[in-house]
């Protein structure tokens, strides 16, 4: 059985519906009881946060998928936990700001820390360091809806924002194969596009220009916290979008290698979210 924490985030319910439809059994961990996912999968309601929420599930489990975002602090504790239970794999979605820096320094440091954890724990293990995910895009939304225009920080930062499907997929490969062992993969989009691009693209997928309006980062804040979204993810996207002003978020070929095909650009993300934004 392979177990996916965060099982309801942009990542992990890819990862659990390609799982299940492969036929293999997956255990999707969620503090919500009435998550729905694909039939066959077994939902396990429980907080990775609190490990010891997640003792009585992991029996059988021989792989893990490890969010960072939804364990927190405790990935050292739920890693041993798993270690003690017979667990013998995980992967973890961390980011690329580990190897390539950008953004506030405490963000990064939150993913090196779990990657230590995860060496020290004596499973074996594959880092997946995403790029922004073309989904942050989504912040965006209720701004194009409501304005028609997108607005941000920094409009000529650059970065090659990748497909969560994509990073999906490339989870899928490294908790079924032994063979991505001792590996951490840079995974970004094929391109480089600035914060004007991609809003040029989200308006091509609309038929109608959507222009980019940038706003200081005060401004964006508030926006951010009004739509609801978590404290952290304004200091996120302002500080790494400062940091891509400067020098260019990276594009690396390690998705079309791990993939065999081109990873998906950002207008074919445009493409399939945008009711999101009409």
């Amino acid at each position: 059985m392979i177990m996916v924490t965060g099982a309801t985030g942009t990542v992990g319910r890819e990862v659990v519906r390609l799982l299940a439809a492969r036929g293999d059994a997956v255990a999707a961990v969620t503090r919500d009881p009435a998550a729905a996912f694909p039939a066959g999968v077994r939902r396990v309601v429980g907080d990775p946060s609190r490990p010891r929420s997640l003792d009585g599930e992991l029996a059988g489990v021989r792989a893990l998928l490890l969010s960072p975002r939804a364990v927190g602090a405790a990935a050292a504790d739920l890693l041993a936990s798993a270690a003690g239970h017979g667990v013998r794999r995980v992967v973890v979605l961390s980011a690329v700001t580990v190897e390539y820096g950008g953004g506030y320094r405490r963000f990064a440091a939150e993913f090196e820390r779990v990657e230590a954890a995860t060496r020290d724990s004596g499973l074996s293990w594959t880092f997946l360091r995403c790029a922004d995910f073309a989904a942050n895009s989504l912040a965006w939304a209720p701004q194009v809806r409501a304005t028609g225009t997108a607005r941000g920080v920094h409009g000529a930062a650059a970065t090659s924002p990748v497909h969560e499907r994509d990073v999906a997929e490339a989870a899928v490969l490294a908790l079924r194969d032994e063979a991505h062992a001792g590996r951490a993969y840079p995974l970004t989009g094929p391109q480089s596009l600035t914060q004007y691009e991609r809003a040029r693209l989200i308006g091509a997928a609309l038929g109608r220009e959507v222009p980019f309006e940038e706003v200081p980062p005060e401004a964006l804040r508030r926006a951010l916290l009004a739509q609801g979204l978590p404290a952290d993810v304004p200091d996120r996207l302002i500080g790494y979008a400062a940091a891509c002003l400067a020098a260019p978020g990276p594009t690396t070929d390690a998705l079309p290698r791990l993939l065999g095909r081109p990873a998906r650009t950002f207008a074919a993300w445009a493409a399939e979210h945008a009711s999101a934004f009409a």
